[in-house]
């Protein structure tokens, strides 16, 4: 097959998806300028978009469709991410009472989630999975089941046990234990599903969309056992700090001292080892260059992932704006193979 099947990963990561949100603006606008369209947005690109936690969020976004036309998207790249400058200080909002309450999210949630739950049933309405204008991937956790869960576009068509309210499947996706509580969703079937951040096993998702790529490429075109040379993936990272540990503090550490810095390195680590592994299996198929991976320097922001101060808004965006630039030349690249094939 001439032309590859299209893959956009987008990692989690709290507000630092403005890093993501930011590159994915100067691509949409490079799409607009190469194809003389003003009306091209992500979603008639890539044929399927992966997302967890803030990448599962801008996925359904960037898939939502218009409510005057529902095969266009209602959110340009730009809009998706302004809702991150708009309303990240009011979704982690710094309240004394919840502080003292959880204890800074030791003894309970660390954020209300009142106001996250009213902003996607703002945006997304009554919207559904099924209705997304591409398929798509996006990871949970079923904390009852001890299992994976994964909202995809092309099941919910197919089965209303598995189609959800957009706002459902995007609450469930960010999730993420200690911020929020754990998500209750329920499908068109009456299912209930106790749910949490999908980054506890996969905040770079872009692995799990090879995954389901490959059996969706498989039976859409008939093709036995589609290979690394019959996708492009393009994975978008939400910026990578890793904070030196002392070794003469950390021997010392117990569990309390380990909580938040395993939690790191695994989060860390299980992004860079699903890039990794990308990199093996495009190599090893002799199709190295059907595999981008960017994850964007966090310049004067900081890290953390509830950190919506003005000033950190402000910093993510600038450092986002900064890493397009730095990276122009592989968005170009990017744009060419999107729109050429």
């Amino acid at each position: 097959m001439a032309t590859p099947f299209r893959i956009l990963s987008i990692d989690g990561g709290g507000m630092r998806g403005i890093l993501s949100g930011q590159l994915l603006v100067a691509l949409e606008k490079k799409l607009q300028q190469k194809t003389g369209n003003s009306m091209a947005r992500i979603a008639d690109y890539f044929d399927m978009i992966a997302g967890n936690s803030t990448g599962g969020i801008l996925a359904c976004l960037y898939l939502c469709p218009d409510d005057n036309n529902n095969l266009r998207p209602m959110f340009s790249a730009e809009e998706a991410v302004n809702l991150y400058l708009k309303y990240g200080q009011d979704i982690f909002k710094d309240e004394i009472r919840q502080k003292i309450i959880s204890q800074g999210g030791f003894t309970n949630d660390k954020y209300p989630v009142d106001t996250l739950e009213a902003l996607l049933k703002k945006y997304f309405k009554d919207k559904k999975l099924s209705g997304l204008l591409r398929p798509c991937i996006i990871p949970a956790y079923n904390i009852t089941k001890r299992s994976t869960h994964f909202f995809t576009q092309q099941d919910a068509i197919q089965d209303q046990e598995f189609d959800f309210f957009i706002r459902d499947v995007a609450r469930a996706t960010s999730a993420a234990p200690t911020y929020f509580e754990p998500a209750l969703v329920s499908s068109f079937a009456g299912q209930s599903y106790p749910l949490v951040d999908g980054g506890v096993f996969a905040n770079n998702p872009a692995l799990c969309a090879f995954a389901e790529a490959r059996q969706f490429f498989k039976n859409r075109n008939a093709v036995h056992n589609p290979k690394a040379s019959d996708m492009f993936i393009v994975s978008i990272g939400t910026g990578s700090e890793k904070r030196s540990l002392n070794y003469d503090v950390a021997k010392g550490w117990g569990a309390m001292g380990w909580i938040f810095p395993v939690l790191d390195i695994v989060l860390s680590g299980a992004v860079d080892t699903v890039d990794f592994q990308l990199q093996q299996i495009f190599e090893s198929a002799d199709a190295a260059q059907n595999y981008i991976r960017i994850n964007p320097e966090l310049g004067e922001a900081k890290p953390e992932m509830d950190n919506a101060s003005s000033h950190n808004l402000d910093a993510l965006k600038a450092a986002g704006q900064a890493s397009a630039n730095e990276n122009n030349e592989i968005l170009e690249n990017i744009a060419n193979r999107l729109i050429n094939g």
